[in-house]
């Protein structure tokens, strides 16, 4: 399918993780439909991203940024918007599940704020003129931990809430430019950083057996590829009158009824 997103400017942030993680993943989908996938993240993979995909013929660019930096989003705003002169999607994506619970320290609370909820907040803030110009939209990546808890993680359940929040404020803000703002929600994605936490527990391979029985459809982890399919939908002109929606990309795990997974 075509899904019309040739020559769109579309910014990813949070996009140069680990190869194989959902923001490099969404990347690489963008630059397959022959959209130009702006990276905006702090880790210096970015350059090499950036340098291999040139090397493909890919139209792209990395603005190292640290999203925990409002004054470093801004400027970056600022110069895809000079380099462009329009963002036709913004793709907020920068999220890590850091552990910060009821026992850290309020500073740490903050800072995780800061990264995972604030920074969504600065990149649509900034970058709202440009995707004004384009008449663009705006996705949010979410998670389950917004709406089930996880224990914890209570700067990242916060955020993530609240950026389901904001997903609907911009919806009701925006339509009057006919800018859509949607969300997607994972639940549990088979990722390198996935992979990492799992070697870190005694009962790894219990624990992973235990997560992906109760993923009902299938019986086993959503890929960052599935993922990023459903995001590259959700963006394009295919999805032209959703709004304000969570899209759940999660093989039914939030929603379905639990006598599923009786055997």
């Amino acid at each position: 399918m075509n899904l019309g997103l040739k020559g769109k400017i579309v910014v990813v942030t949070g996009a140069a993780g680990l190869k194989g993680s959902i923001g490099e993943t969404i990347v690489h989908a963008l630059a397959n439909e022959g959209a130009i996938p702006v990276i905006v993240c702090r880790n210096d993979r970015g350059y090499k991203y950036e340098k291999k995909l040139q090397n493909e013929g890919v139209d792209t660019t990395f603005i190292k940024t640290d999203l925990s930096n409002t004054n470093q989003i801004k400027k970056t705003a600022k110069i895809i918007g000079e380099k462009y002169g329009k963002i036709d999607v913004l793709i907020n994506n920068v999220g890590v599940n850091d552990g910060v619970g009821l026992e850290a320290s309020i500073d740490d609370f903050m800072h995780s704020l800061q990264l995972n909820m604030v920074s969504y907040f600065a990149m649509t803030k900034y970058c709202l003129p440009y995707i004004k110009k384009a008449k663009g939209n705006i996705l949010n990546i979410g998670s389950k931990v917004a709406l089930t808890g996880q224990g914890g993680t209570s700067g990242y359940a916060a955020s993530k809430g609240g950026v389901l929040g904001l997903t609907r404020e911009w919806a009701v803000d925006l339509i009057k430019d006919s800018i859509r703002v949607n969300a997607i929600i994972i639940s549990e994605s088979w990722t390198p950083a996935y992979d990492n936490w799992i070697k870190t527990l005694k009962d790894g391979e219990e624990k992973l057996k235990s997560i992906v029985n109760k993923i009902p459809l299938g019986n086993r982890m959503t890929t960052p590829k599935e993922v990023a399919d459903t995001c590259l939908f959700t963006i394009s002109n295919k999805s032209s009158h959703t709004t304000g929606q969570f899209i759940f990309c999660d093989g039914g795990y939030v929603h379905l009824d639990r006598s599923l997974l009786t055997k």
